[in-house]
């Protein structure tokens, strides 16, 4: 089954070029309807519709806004009850009635938090990501969001990156091949489907090659390069349907993505034929100023629109000068309506003009039961088996075993990064797992040795090593907090981090089989570790149900 979804997968990918250009443009009837409305639109409506804010206050605050057609998107809001209250203001308050198009960063999991998309990649499996991706769309659409910035297609060759975490790695062709899947999973067999939502590919494009690993730094990046290397999961993510894509934070060559007609025209719509639309990275078309590329707000204003881009998200540049830069002659209307065109056309195919609201209970919806299990399978995929001296699965003989580590019982860590609206107390850590599998056969001795991954203070690891001498078997849970990796989460040393490696060190004294397991945003320095263990499981941070299913 495997080896035959991944053909149809491929054939999607790398024969389909004429899928995208044949849509363009090809429902008559739902461009008419683009074309009706938008003959309607005053311009500030049209700029309006451009603009996207995030959730802030009372629903009274941003419904001023909204009945005045200045709003065209929300993002970060996940409560259907305030959802629909913003959604009643648009459809039956504002003048045109045209609903809004609520977003939220789902990374790996609204609420099932699924392993993170690198520990994904790492299963080879495309049926991991478009089934954790459908789960996604299914939970999140359930509180009224429609819209995720997702799947994360950035080549990254760079462990140095915090946001290696959210992508697929290095390779082109699996990034390609996962990066279909989810566009696929979230966006269900149609986007009129009220439990899909729309993907958005990211970071167009070159992000991941950020000079140093450094988060948000300059990348140079030849057109030879970005054609063989980064450009192909981007392509492929368009010829498989994705509704939107999002500009880079970098710069690429001095051009930053969010000012760089090249890409946005030249390749994505003029190659490819992409007609969705095109939104900017946070406040990414005001950050053109700090590279030089703009002198101020309104010049951001005016390179980004005239490069390509339809939606800004939160800086507000767009509705500040738009007007006033169409009227100086510097931006064409003629630009502004194509924008407002792409946006209103992914509306329509969302269904949103005839299904606004959502009902306002999700009990039923999050941690289903088949959704649990789903993350227990993609857990277990992902994780990888670097060593095995013969010590797993435990023997019948073992009576006692010693778990130990950070992350044993971390149930906040394990998640990983990108986690908004993931909870807690669902996650089935490592030692509840053992405890439930073993508890009734097996003493299970629990010293962590240590309180948290950067934790420098030894005290504990005694502990953790008389309760490993007294053991059959010692499990060790090591790695990162989720909050070293991720957005703005970069490091310089890869080892693990406090006084990991001194626990590790304790332990191997004992003499005791030592079992390690790395739940971690990325790839980790651990060749010591290693060979200091009898076997080492690499989990990255593996999600709700990381712990279940482990092969112990």
């Amino acid at each position: 089954m495997k080896v035959l979804y991944t053909a149809i997968t491929l054939l999607l990918i790398f024969t389909s070029t004429a899928c995208s250009s044949a849509k363009k443009g090809g429902d008559k009837a739902l461009e008419s309807k683009v074309e009706s409305l938008l003959s309607k639109m005053t311009l500030e409506e049209k700029i309006g519709q451009m603009n996207q804010i995030s959730s802030y206050g009372n629903i009274e605050d941003m419904g001023v806004l909204i009945k005045r057609g200045e709003v065209g998107s929300i993002l970060n809001e996940v409560d259907p009850v305030r959802v629909n209250a913003l959604q009643r203001v648009a459809v039956e308050e504002s003048r045109l009635g045209i609903p809004l198009l609520i977003a939220r960063d789902v990374i790996h999991g609204f609420k099932t938090i699924f392993p993170i998309p690198l520990g994904q990649a790492a299963s080879f499996n495309p049926e991991v990501a478009e089934e954790g991706a459908r789960i996604s769309a299914i939970e999140a659409s359930a509180a009224g969001i429609r819209w995720t910035f997702a799947p994360m297609i950035d080549i990254a060759r760079d462990p140095r990156w915090g946001r290696i975490a959210e992508g697929c790695g290095e390779d082109p062709y699996l990034t390609s091949v996962m990066g279909v899947a989810m566009v696929r999973g979230y966006q269900g067999e149609s986007l009129s489907d009220p439990t899909s939502i729309a993907a958005c590919p990211k970071h167009f494009v070159g992000y991941g090659a950020a000079e140093g690993g450094r988060d948000y730094n300059s990348t140079f990046i030849p057109e030879r390069q970005l054609r063989n290397v980064y450009l192909p999961p981007f392509e492929a993510a368009a010829k498989a349907g994705a509704a939107t894509y999002m500009t880079s934070f970098n710069d690429n060559d001095g051009v930053p993505s969010t000012g760089n007609k090249f890409i946005l025209q030249d390749v994505l719509r003029g190659e490819w034929g992409f007609d969705g639309f095109v939104v900017t990275d946070w406040a990414s078309a005001t950050e053109m100023i700090a590279h030089g590329f703009a002198a101020d707000a309104k010049e951001a204003a005016l390179r980004s629109v005239n490069a390509g881009i339809d939606m800004e998200m939160v800086s507000y540049s767009f509705v500040n000068y738009l007007p006033e830069l169409i009227k100086e002659g510097k931006v064409k209307e003629s630009a502004i309506n194509e924008a407002v065109r792409n946006i209103l056309r992914i509306k329509f195919r969302l269904g949103l003009f005839d299904n606004p609201y959502v009902r306002e209970t999700t009990e039923d919806v999050f941690y289903a039961e088949a959704h649990l299990e789903a993350a227990k399978r993609a857990a277990v995929e992902s994780a990888i088996l670097l060593k095995n001296e013969g010590v797993l699965p435990l023997k019948e003989g073992v009576r006692t075993v010693a778990v130990v580590g950070p992350l044993a019982d971390a149930p906040h860590e394990q998640l990983g990064t990108w986690i908004f609206d993931g909870d807690k107390n669902y996650t089935q850590t490592p030692l509840a797992a053992i405890r439930q599998l073993y508890g009734d056969r097996v003493e299970v001795l629990y010293e962590p040795g240590l309180d948290y991954s950067r934790d420098k203070n030894t005290g504990g690891i005694s502990r953790a090593a008389a309760a490993a001498a007294r053991a059959d078997v010692v499990l060790a849970f090591v790695g990162e907090e989720a909050i070293l990796s991720g957005e703005a989460h970069s490091l310089a040393d890869l080892h693990l981090q406090g006084a990991q490696s001194q626990l590790i060190d304790a332990l191997a004294a004992t003499g005791k089989p030592v079992v390690t397991v790395v739940m971690a945003g990325r790839p980790l320095t651990i060749g010591r570790e290693v060979e200091q263990s009898a076997a080492v499981l690499y989990a990255f941070h593996p999600g709700t149900m990381g712990a279940p299913r482990l092969p112990i």
